[in-house]
């Protein structure tokens, strides 16, 4: 989905530490993915399934992009028939939406049986968090940010099953290169001393769905009733039947 203020974020020093972090995550996640179809939306100008091998992949927008977005679409509406995709890439667009659970439901009615879902979203129990609340207005602070734990619970109850999720960018937000990369080092103390405390996370769920029981006709009783009911002949009948 269109972003006011995307496009210019990115190609600040801010948005490039982001975007390569999920970059290299979606390169890990991604390759491992199998299947025919796969869709990214949102972050169309950025190419999050160039490591997936699936002969279709698609990049949709809800605005015509400038370097050619196969597809326009609306997140809450997307215009493919249901169970026709394998696989759904989400960079940042729950916590931008008008909708969000609404866009999950359309996810997973276009998902295949067993199809993935990659959802990548800025963590409100952060740094990043908390700047959001001290921020002026303008992306990505103006988003809903959206708890791990409650996303957890939305694909729950839309019967996907979580494979996997990883927190990145612990470094604070700071606006200048310099000082940015000043705290570098802490992208490798916060995977080990407080990984929950990401800026960015993503989180990876499988859509399940359980398999129907076959209810087979009853033939062992239908048979003992059918001889139940039959009618038996005499044995005194039969043996004057033999002598006749």
């Amino acid at each position: 989905m269109s972003i006011p203020g995307l496009n210019e974020w990115l190609e600040t020093p801010l948005g490039r530490y982001v975007l390569d972090w999920e970059q290299r995550r979606c390169d890990q996640v991604l390759g491992d993915v199998f299947g025919f179809n796969a869709l990214q939306l949102g972050l169309a100008e950025v190419d999050l399934l160039r490591a997936n091998r699936m002969p279709l992949r698609m990049r949709c927008d809800d605005v015509q992009s400038r370097i050619g977005v196969q597809s326009m679409a609306l997140p809450h509406h997307l215009p493919f028939a249901g169970a026709s995709l394998d696989l759904v890439v989400l960079p940042h667009v729950l916590e931008f939406a008008a909708y969000p659970h609404q866009v999950l439901r359309e996810v997973e009615r276009v998902l295949v049986p067993e199809g993935q879902v990659l959802i990548a979203g800025f963590n409100p129990w952060s740094l990043w968090g908390l700047r959001r609340r001290l921020a002026r207005p303008g992306f990505p602070w103006n988003g809903q940010y959206l708890s791990v734990a409650r996303l957890k619970d939305w694909l729950t109850l839309l019967g996907f099953e979580i494979q996997g999720g990883r927190f990145g960018c612990y470094a604070p937000p700071l606006e200048k290169e310099r000082s940015l990369q000043r705290c570098r080092w802490m992208d490798l103390a916060g995977d080990r001393w407080w990984p929950i405390f990401g800026g960015v996370y993503m989180l990876q769920a499988v859509k399940r769905v359980h398999g129907m029981r076959l209810i087979q006709p009853k033939w062992r009783e239908r048979l003992a009733q059918a001889k139940a009911l039959a009618p038996v002949v005499p044995r005194t009948n039969r043996v004057s039947n033999e002598h006749e």
